[in-house]
């Protein structure tokens, strides 16, 4: 084989795609240069022919090197075969101990393999089996294998037992159910800072649930941003995915609040009643001027002593998220003193453990204390909201959401270290949607080293956004197969390949940790995807994402009642205007000014009006709309549609439920072409729509009173 035949095995012996399907349908080979920056980035050598075969003999002899492989997960109710190594002839004994502490000593199968040589000494494999017997849960497996000479060697790795299904998506597949579905800083109260907060929500929630029949709240994510503005605008490109975003608390809901002095508790009043005119402002969300005086205001609580019951629930908040907790809380007080492109990340703080930052910790533990401090009022703030949504009569509540990855200078990628992949970063080929193809600029996490870790990582992040969470959207599930991994530099997003997962490994920790805490799941499996990752997803009882507008077959579109049964669907999207905007092609004349258009103008403002009658024609086939429908009657019409589907869960974005015509967000541009994540909630007169203003909603009311004419009796 010649170098590029070699690299190209190599490549795809290590989930590495070769070659991708574009949005003209031709099929498109990965460049040799791509192939080898991506392999380089896992740490994997490809710079000559000698490196490749190098490489592909690691490949072969790295499941001999060990006893114990990193991590095992496996599915209750199946048997599942370890392979342990040891010095061939070596006697060895497995032994799995439970999270209960119930040791399970595991038999050796009759199953011959030959020794093999590696690094010059013979090395033996014996193989054994965990019964389908184990419990679901995070159990250890552990190895001891005891020399000729004596010497005694043991071993140990994870081991998750995931469930066959989740229970809680099963459970709520006896009727189909509804939700809002909205972006939370866009939507404010009277009682808000500018933007809206923790206490908004649990208000949407009672309201939504209490008033309107509603059965859930999706949320956009809430993970935490920058410590201090400025602070980025998408909740998309977050700092960190295990932790939540102080901007959105409401100070006043503290309990410590009211015990501020008199003159200190003025000065938080004074702040909040500042942003009065802001929540009646339509023109743009600005964060940095409501994070600045929240922080302000949730400094002079802090200093506040808080009782010994409350100091009690503190410490065990902290004991509780351990040193995940303490290293973010780090990152943060370095944050605020330090700008993403300072010099100190590269050498003196380029991980939690130099010199420099052990010697920081003690220097900085007030500013350490306080950023713990915001994430357990956080999580009281959050825990209430789902309290609330269910005392509604919500029986999910609410449902977060998990974007795909975080930023490259956040606390995730300082505190992960080589969990995540640093000179490559996260995106999506062109495809229909997007035809320049879209870059993210996020770390993929490393399959290899996260492997490694025994998905520790990945788990305690499932664990915290799922802790008050009735459910949760997995934004790009498809991720957890295949990323679409471009190399730092690339001129273009199209210049990448498709990298593929341990999915088995990564849906069925989720699927457990959703097990654990009562939670749906919900995957946006939308885009470019290979036929098997729906079926697996509805093997585990997941559920997908449908919207109106993608569903065809071609050149015609898909008839609700042909639906995929297990699936949340809505007519729009946050990528998407609402559906007024739709309706009136805003997103072909956005993205003709912004110059994202790869076919002609006309021809685009065709095929889009070709598509969207060709769905208005359905609404009609079926009664739903009339040939004089007005642009509300016509909204109304269409989540009457997809009310026909067999979807478990329908979603109306709350924009379409007001009149609110503007996109949230713009794919493939940023704060200098559009004001994306930064909308506020207005309705069709451009007047701002608050929580309270939702209870008797002129367009909320009537569109619910459709939905309820239209929908089948329980």
């Amino acid at each position: 084989m010649d170098y590029t035949a070699q690299l190209r095995d190599l490549a795809r012996r290590c989930g590495v795609s070769t070659s991708y399907r574009g949005w003209d349908q031709a099929e498109h080979s990965v460049s040799q240069e791509t192939l080898r920056r991506i392999l380089d980035a896992r740490g994997i050598e490809a710079a000559d022919q000698a490196h490749v075969a190098r490489s592909l003999a690691d490949l072969d002899d790295a499941p001999w090197r060990r006893m114990l492989p990193p991590v095992i997960v496996t599915v209750a109710g199946v048997s599942t075969s370890v392979e342990a190594h040891v010095p061939h002839g070596d006697p060895i004994e497995l032994t799995l101990i439970t999270e209960d502490g119930d040791r399970v000593e595991l038999p050796q199968a009759q199953v011959w393999v030959e020794p093999r040589e590696v690094d010059g000494a013979l090395v033996g494999r014996a193989t054994f089996e965990i019964g389908s017997h184990v419990p679901i849960g995070w159990h250890t497996l552990s190895a001891t294998t005891t020399a000729a000479s004596g010497e005694v060697t043991k071993s140990q790795c994870p081991v998750a037992v995931t469930p066959a299904r989740s229970s809680a998506n099963d459970a709520v597949t006896d009727r189909q159910r509804s939700g809002l579905l909205t972006q939370l800083y866009s939507l404010r109260s009277n009682r808000s800072w500018g933007v809206g907060d923790y206490s908004d929500l649990a208000d949407l929630a009672s309201i939504a649930g209490e008033k309107h029949g509603f059965d859930y709240v999706l949320v956009n994510p809430l993970h935490a941003n920058r410590p201090a503005p400025p602070v980025e605008a998408s909740p998309y490109l977050p700092t960190t995915r295990r932790f939540f975003d102080p901007m959105y608390i409401r100070v006043e809901d503290i309990e410590e609040t009211a015990y501020l002095p008199h003159d200190q508790y003025t000065k938080v009043r004074r702040s909040a009643a500042h942003f009065a005119k802001a929540n009646k402002r339509t023109k743009r969300i600005e964060r940095d001027a409501s994070f600045r005086a929240k922080l302000e205001a949730l400094k002079r609580v802090h200093r506040v002593e808080r009782s010994a019951a409350r100091e009690a629930e503190f410490q065990a908040f902290c004991t509780r998220e351990g040193s995940g907790l303490d290293d973010f809380a780090l990152w943060c007080a370095l944050a605020e003193k330090h700008a993403p492109t300072s010099e100190i990340w590269l050498d003196l703080a380029s991980h939690p453990d130099t010199d420099h930052v052990t010697a920081l910790r003690a220097k900085l533990a007030v500013r350490i204390h306080f950023h713990k401090w915001l994430q357990w009022i956080c999580d009281e703030q959050l825990a209430r909201a789902q309290r609330v949504a269910r005392q509604s009569g919500m029986d999910i509540g609410i449902m977060h959401d998990l974007a795909v990855g975080v930023h490259r200078s956040g606390a995730d990628a300082w505190t992960l270290g080589d969990a995540l992949t640093s000179g490559v970063t996260v995106g999506a080929p062109p495809d229909n949607f997007n035809q320049q193809g879209q870059n993210w600029n996020q770390p993929p996490w490393n399959p290899d080293r996260l492997r490694e870790l025994g998905y520790a990582p990945y788990r305690d992040m499932l664990r915290t956004v799922l802790r008050h969470a009735g459910g949760v959207r997995v934004d790009h599930i498809l991720g957890l197969f295949r990323l679409w991994w471009i190399p730092e530099g690339s001129t273009s997003a199209a210049d990448g390949a498709y990298v593929t997962y341990d999915h088995e490994a990564l849906i069925g920790i989720l699927v457990l940790e959703a097990e654990r805490a009562g939670a749906v799941v919900v995957g946006e499996d939308l885009g470019v995807f290979e036929p098997h990752v729906q079926e697996y997803l509805g093997s585990r009882g997941l559920f997908g994402t449908s919207i109106l507008w993608f569903e065809n077959d071609g050149d015609s579109p898909i008839a609700p009642e042909d639906y995929r049964r297990l699936c949340l669907t809505s007519v729009t999207t946050h990528d998407l205007p609402p559906t007024a905007g739709y309706l009136r092609g805003e997103h072909i004349a956005l993205r003709s000014r912004l110059g994202l258009l790869e076919r002609d103008l006309d021809e685009e403002i065709a095929r889009d009006a070709a598509g969207r009658d060709a769905v208005l024609d359905l609404a009609r086939a079926r009664n739903l709309l009339a040939d004089d429908a007005s642009e509300q009657q016509t909204i109304e019409a269409l989540h009457r549609l997809i009310q026909r589907s067999p979807s478990v869960l329908l979603g109306i974005a709350l924009v379409d439920a007001v009149g609110e015509n503007r996109i949230q967000n713009q794919p493939g541009t940023d704060e200098t072409q559009y004001e994306n994540w930064r909308i506020p909630l207005a309705d069709d007169n451009k007047k701002a729509v608050w929580v309270d203003d939702l209870v008797d909603h002129p367009r909320l009311v009537s569109l619910v009173k459709a939905l309820r004419a239209a929908a089948p009796p329980e």
